[in-house]
C-alpha cells in the first residue's frame, strides 16, 4: 500500500518526465470562466498531461487599501493568516509548526501574500484523489479558519522591523523607497512600511481587514492542471466554503474607492548623499494602468527603449558608447492603477551627472522620434520568439491565468498575444509613448554622492 510520501515521490517524477510532452506554448490555450452562486469567479484552463494543479485565490485587498498610517496591514495580514488554524467543526488547532509539517506530509504547499493590488492564496497539490482532497480541505480551513496568534504577530513585528531598518542601510532600497514616494506622491502606491507604522498595527486590525475583504462574493479563483471542469468548480466551492458567505441574493458589499495616481507637475531632482562606491540612479514618472488600450504599443516600445538587455537603445548609448554603468534599463509597471515608469541604473557616484543627462536624452529622443523600422523588427522577433518561455510550466501559465482576470483581459488574450505584437507598427509606438510620458516633468533620485573610503 503507498505512502501519501510515495505517491508524491511518484507523481512528481511522472511530472517532470511529461513536462517534456508539453504542447507548444503557441497552441490554442482554452481558457474557461463562470461564476459561482456566490459570485466568485472561476477561471480554468486544463492541462491533463502533468498529475498536478496550481491554484490561486485573489482578492482585492492589496495595500492600496492600507490606511495611510498603517503602511503594510496587507501585507502582514496575509502572513499571519498562514501562521495556524483555530479548532473548529471538530479539526484540531495546529499551530504554525504543525501546519507547515502537515504541508510537507502532504507534498503540497499554500501560502498567502499580497502585492500593491490584491492578496493572494496559493495551492499547488498533486491531483491523486486522496493528497487532492486533503490538500484542498487542509487549504480552505487555513483560508477559512486563521488562528491570528497574538504572540507570532509580536514576534513578526520585531522580526519585520529590524528587516526593514537593516534594508534603509542599503542604496538601492533608499532609492527604491524614495523613488516611490516622488513619483506616487501620497497615493498608496508610494507608501512606506516602517516599524512605525508596524507599531499602529494590532491583531484585531489584521481580522478587521480579512474580514471586510477576503469575502467568496469577490474572489477570483484560477486553476491550471488536472483536473475537469466539474472538480474545478467542486475545488473552488470547497476553497471558499469556510469563509462567511453572504445571505442567497445579497449584493457584494462594495469596498471604498481608490484615487487615481495623479501625474506630476513638474521635474524633481533629488540627490541622496550615500558612502557608497556607486551611486543608484532612477529616472520615471506614473506610466499607465494594465488594461490600456496601447498596452502592446507600450511593450514593444519599451523592449527597444530599456527592456530588451543588451540590444536596446539605453544599453547602446549609455554603456556601450559612454561605459557609464554595466546595465541599464526600463520598464513599466502597470497595474489597477498607473504604475511607474522606471529608468535604472548604477555608476560611479563621479558619472552620475552625464549618466542622467544621457538616460534623459534617450527617453526624450524616443519620445519625441519612436523607434527606427530595425529596432522594431528587432524587438517583435525577439519577444515572439522568447513568448514559449512565457508559459513553459503550470505555474507561469496560472501567472498569465490570473492576469487576465484580475484586468478584465480577453480570454483568448493568449492566443493572439503573438499577433498582437505583430502588429505593432513604429507609429503606434511614437503615439503612445507622446502620450503617456512628458520626459520634461520626470523625477530623477540619484542616491550615492561619495565613493567609499573618501
Amino acid at each position: 500500500m503507498k505512502t501519501i510520501k510515495n505517491i508524491a515521490f511518484s507523481a512528481l517524477f511522472i511530472s517532470s518526465v511529461a513536462l517534456l510532452g508539453m504542447p507548444s506554448a503557441q497552441a490554442a490555450i482554452p481558457i474557461q470562466h463562470w461564476s459561482q452562486p456566490s459570485g466568485a469567479q472561476v477561471f480554468l484552463v486544463e492541462s491533463p498531461s502533468i498529475p498536478m494543479l496550481d491554484v490561486q485565490i485573489g482578492f482585492d485587498a492589496g495595500s492600496r487599501r492600507d490606511p495611510a498610517d498603517q503602511a503594510g496591514l496587507a501585507d502582514v495580514t496575509a502572513l499571519l493568516a498562514g501562521k495556524g488554524v483555530a479548532a473548529r467543526d471538530g479539526a484540531p488547532a495546529l499551530d504554525e509548526n504543525q501546519l507547515g509539517e502537515a504541508w510537507a506530509d502532504l507534498g503540497a504547499s499554500f501560502g498567502g501574500g499580497a502585492d500593491s493590488d490584491r492578496t493572494s492564496f496559493n495551492l499547488r497539490t498533486l491531483t491523486e484523489p486522496d493528497l487532492l482532497r486533503q490538500s484542498v480541505a487542509l487549504a480552505a480551513r487555513e483560508l477559512g479558519d486563521a488562528a491570528w496568534p497574538e504572540d507570532v504577530w509580536q514576534r513578526e513585528r520585531q522580526r519585520i522591523g529590524a528587516a526593514l531598518k537593516e534594508a534603509r542601510t542599503r542604496p538601492g532600497t533608499v532609492a527604491a523607497l524614495d523613488f516611490a514616494k516622488a513619483v506616487y506622491g501620497r497615493h498608496p502606491y508610494g507608501a512606506e512600511t516602517t516599524p512605525e507604522t508596524l507599531a499602529r498595527i494590532s491583531v484585531a486590525d489584521m481580522k478587521a481587514h480579512y474580514a471586510a475583504t477576503i469575502v467568496p462574493c469577490r474572489a477570483q479563483v484560477s486553476l491550471v492542471g488536472a483536473v475537469t471542469r466539474a472538480q474545478a468548480d467542486q475545488i473552488a466551492t470547497a476553497l471558499l466554503a469556510r469563509l462567511p458567505q453572504q445571505p442567497a441574493g445579497a449584493a457584494c458589499p462594495r469596498l471604498p474607492a481608490v484615487p487615481e495616481v495623479a501625474p506630476l507637475q513638474g521635474p524633481l531632482d533629488e540627490r541622496v548623499p550615500f558612502d557608497s562606491a556607486q551611486a543608484h540612479v532612477l529616472i520615471g514618472q506614473p506610466g499607465y494602468k494594465r488594461n490600456d488600450p496601447e498596452f502592446f504599443a507600450l511593450l514593444v516600445g519599451n523592449h527597444i527603449l530599456g527592456g530588451g538587455g543588451f540590444t536596446s537603445r539605453l544599453t547602446e548609448q549609455v554603456r556601450e558608447k559612454r561605459g557609464l554603468s554595466y546595465s541599464v534599463y526600463s520598464y513599466f509597471s502597470p497595474g489597477l492603477h498607473a504604475g511607474a515608469f522606471t529608468v535604472g541604473l548604477q555608476t560611479r557616484p563621479d558619472q552620475a551627472d552625464e549618466a542622467v543627462a544621457v538616460s534623459r536624452q534617450v527617453v526624450r529622443d524616443f519620445v519625441e522620434n519612436g523607434p527606427t523600422e530595425k529596432e522594431l523588427q528587432a524587438a517583435k522577433d525577439n519577444l515572439v520568439g522568447g513568448f514559449a518561455l512565457r508559459l513553459d510550466s503550470n505555474r507561469k501559465l496560472l501567472g498569465n491565468v490570473t492576469n487576465i482576470a484580475w484586468n478584465g483581459l480577453p480570454l483568448d488574450y493568449l492566443e493572439h498575444w503573438t499577433e498582437r505584437v505583430g502588429q505593432v507598427s513604429a507609429a503606434d509606438i511614437q503615439k503612445a509613448f507622446a502620450r503617456v510620458l512628458q520626459p520634461e516633468r520626470m523625477v530623477t533620485v540619484v542616491v550615492g554622492g561619495q565613493p567609499i573610503g573618501r
